[in-house]
């Protein structure tokens, strides 16, 4: 949704436990992230984060339980997380593209939201709360 209007700009059927990410270049170090969040009954959690460097904007210590490795591919992801997020806000587009997968197709938001677009992603039983306030 648009943050500044509250207009709703897409929606996206996900099962509960399913999973999405949310992909970008960092705007300061310029390295790809990648983000994964899974839809829960109540909210959205981040489980797990995939980056190529350290710098920052970047995780530079690891708290208790979380697990950092290398992956084959060069990549280092930190797993173990299960924070709750109400709602995701990014400004789309400023540096580069974000990009949102869902079911291994991959969705450009500022193809679907415009460039600059400071937006929210939610579960959309968040917005159904919120109108019957």
């Amino acid at each position: 949704m648009d943050e500044r209007t509250g207009e709703e700009i897409t929606s996206f059927s996900l099962e509960d436990n399913g999973y999405f990410s949310i992909s970008f270049v960092h705007s300061v170090n310029q390295s790809p992230i990648e983000e994964v969040y899974q839809v829960r009954k109540n909210g959205i959690y981040l489980v797990s984060c995939r980056f190529k460097s350290f710098g920052a904007g970047v995780a530079t210590e690891i708290a208790d339980g979380l697990v950092l490795e290398r992956l084959e591919d060069g990549w280092m992801q930190i797993t173990g997380f299960n924070l709750k997020i109400d709602y995701l806000a990014y400004v789309v587009g400023t540096v580069s593209d974000h990009i949102l997968r869902i079911d291994r197709r991959d969705y450009s938001l500022r193809e679907l939201c415009g460039q600059n677009r400071f937006i929210l992603i939610t579960p959309a039983a968040a917005i159904e709360d919120e109108d019957r306030d």
